[in-house]
């Protein structure tokens, strides 16, 4: 649009009835924002509803609170769709295009094996996008149940997603087997008896890591952050958005997108 147009930086948050939970129930808590059922006071011109998911399963596989089936996931497509939404990407948004009636962003966190498997031939069935947030390691290691890199360059080349960072080993990887730690310290937290050199190379390291390699596996800018356990650090604060225009918290609510890019919660 022009050289004067200034990448945005904007932070947003989940919208949803369940903090950190891949929502059984998007479709339902997009359904109470469009019929103004909650009263939020952000201009719809400004609006960004944020729907966030995890895992998908087939039909019949146990569901937990991080996993949705697929047959839920094409019925929360399919009501996106017929109630007149439409799904952008974060460089859209860092870029500042203008954005369609109704935007919609669509997350999934942890980059698993499904998310190509089972969510990828949905959105080329709805042509509908979405950001898959990875942690960076498990790609490098090739683990299993996780996307390949192949994988997510061919995700990426379709137009449909945004290949984003979940750090790269930050998401209490190793003797915590990525679950939050509730008396510990989780994701990019800083440990209060860190020293400043320690802190950056252990989180500062990490996140420009994921970024780096993000960038030279995919061949594409990274511009998006889903903070580990949706918790942010101070202290990384300002190197986090100097690596990433867009960023995510799990927060209940809506993005507006009309307020200071620093302080973008929903």
């Amino acid at each position: 649009m022009g050289d004067d147009r200034q990448m945005k930086k904007i932070r947003v948050g989940i919208l949803g009835v369940a903090a950190a939970a891949a929502l059984c129930f998007t479709a339902g808590a997009v359904y109470l924002y469009a019929r103004g059922v909650w009263q939020m006071p952000i201009p719809a011109d400004r609006a960004l509803p944020v729907l966030m998911y995890h895992h998908i399963v087939e039909d019949g596989e146990p569901c937990n609170d991080m996993t949705i089936t697929v047959s839920r996931m094409e019925q929360d497509l399919r009501w996106l769709t017929e109630h007149g939404y439409h799904t952008v990407l974060p460089r859209e948004l860092a870029g500042g295009e203008p954005l369609p009636e109704k935007p919609l962003l669509i997350t999934f966190d942890d980059g698993y094996r499904s998310n190509y498997e089972l969510l990828f031939p949905l959105l080329q069935a709805y042509q509908m996008k979405a950001v898959v947030s990875i942690m960076v390691y498990m790609q490098d290691v090739s683990a299993d149940n996780f996307l390949s890199w192949d994988m997510c360059r061919e995700m990426a080349d379709s137009g449909l997603v945004e290949i984003g960072s979940h750090a790269y080993s930050l998401h209490n990887l190793g003797d915590l087997g990525g679950n939050f730690d509730p008396g510990g310290i989780n994701g990019i937290q800083r440990d209060p008896e860190e020293s400043d050199s320690a802190f950056e190379a252990r989180v500062l390291g990490d996140i420009q890591k994921s970024h780096d390699r993000i960038a030279q596996e995919v061949g594409q800018p990274v511009t998006f952050f889903a903070y580990p356990f949706g918790i942010t650090e101070p202290d990384a604060e300002a190197f986090v958005h100097e690596l990433f225009p867009v960023t995510a918290v799990t927060r209940h609510g809506t993005a507006d997108l009309g307020r200071d890019c620093m302080s973008c919660h929903a």
